[in-house]
């Protein structure tokens, strides 16, 4: 992907991006359109050998802020004035708590957290000296406005203090939902823990899409930009339902966005699978699906994507939402051996998905789609849609 030259601000006015203080939007110095002309060219050379120049259909804008349905808040500074946003060359903390790229519901708890955090006495982890307890703040909003928030700490010590403080947390953030608390004990750069200890009443986030709720766990996976997600969702479901197909699999399906909209479409399928590692994304899918009174038949198991296809048959059309890494050899070989008619893949890594798309050579891209999940930076969501020739 080409780099932006690090000049002012001009995608949105963004104080800390004019001051060095961060770089994380590495394209603000670009208006929005030109971002997306740049990303839709690049990721069409990125799929030259597979996407023809018609294949392409127009690709789906962001709004340029407030767009972001996740705050990933290092917590730093020190007891009773704790920063909330990055750590800087030397492992101090840099507060961002106004970035702009913030769901405004998240930008208005930022601050009403940080001065509990404060009043609590919470301490932030001190990467140097390897002391202290809150090392992450994870917040996650709504298309309804409730909020999520988790604790990221490195021990038991001050759980105590956050769990008696939930109710007063609830009073003070307005949307405030779900409460959690994380444990991450190692020192190293890992994000969050294996162990998730829910704090209040409620242990999910509604997730309201135009055409289904989904469930949000508190370590179950959703797109960082809720809008361009709806888009995402609508259109490959319209690309999957078009051959009216009687089976479809949702493969990486996470909380079971992809074939959850597709159970309800007015062309569903007869019969939708979903296969997810994670039980927890599972267990929410199964609940979602459980009160959605759908009239196909919808599955989901907890299984490995990669190798738990040749227990179910073979689906009219497979849908799959994979990490970076792409889906790899062992599934680009079942799809070619079986022969699925039709395929829907979603990518957040032009370049695995072009790896993948060569490693299929009994398939034809005839659509093609960029959403731009991620504005004022490189990375590109991208969706194609593949037939058998």
């Amino acid at each position: 992907m080409p780099t932006a030259p690090e000049t002012r601000s001009v995608g949105i006015p963004c104080g800390y991006f004019d001051a060095g203080t961060c770089r994380s939007c590495t394209w603000l110095p670009l208006d929005l359109p030109t971002q997306l002309e740049r990303k839709q060219s690049a990721v069409a050379t990125a799929l030259a050998a597979h996407v023809g120049p018609g294949a392409w259909e127009p690709p789906h804008p962001s709004r340029p802020s407030g767009f972001r349905n996740k705050a990933k808040l290092v917590v730093g500074g020190r007891r009773g004035a704790v920063t909330l946003g990055i750590l800087d060359g030397d492992g101090l903390g840099v507060d961002l708590r106004d970035c702009p790229i913030h769901d405004p519901v998240i930008a208005d708890a930022i601050p009403r957290l940080a001065a509990a955090i404060d009043e609590l006495g919470l301490t932030p982890y001190d990467v140097a000296r390897r002391t202290g307890e809150l090392k992450h703040l994870l917040l996650t909003v709504s298309p309804d406005g409730e909020l999520m928030a988790r604790f990221v700490l490195r021990s038991e010590g001050q759980l105590r203090r956050l769990e008696a403080a939930v109710p007063d947390l609830l009073a003070a953030v307005p949307g405030l939902r779900v409460v959690t608390a994380n444990l991450q004990p190692a020192h190293a750069a890992i994000l969050e823990g294996e162990q998730e200890r829910v704090l209040s009443d409620a242990d999910h986030l509604p997730m309201r899409l135009p055409s289904a709720a989904l469930r949000l766990g508190p370590r179950s996976f959703f797109q960082t930009n809720t809008a361009v997600a709806a888009e995402l969702y609508r259109t490959a479901t319209e690309w999957a339902t078009a051959t009216a197909p009687s089976s479809l699999w949702d493969l990486y399906c996470g909380v079971g966005g992809f074939a959850l909209h597709a159970a309800v479409a007015p062309a569903r399928p007869a019969r939708v699978l979903g296969i997810e590692l994670s039980p927890e994304a599972i267990e929410a899918a199964r609940a979602t699906a459980a009160g959605l009174g759908a009239e196909a038949e919808v599955r989901f198991v907890a299984a490995d994507a990669a190798t738990a296809t040749a227990e179910h048959g073979r689906p009219d059309v497979l849908v799959v939402n994979p990490p970076r890494r792409g889906i790899g050899a062992a599934l680009t070989t079942w799809i070619e051996d079986v022969a699925v008619p039709h395929v829907v893949y979603s990518s957040c890594n032009p370049t695995t998905l072009a790896r993948d798309v060569a490693e299929l050579p009994s398939y034809r891209v005839e659509r093609a789609r960029l959403f731009d999940m991620f504005p004022h930076t490189a990375h590109a969501e991208v969706l194609v849609h593949l037939a058998r020739t």
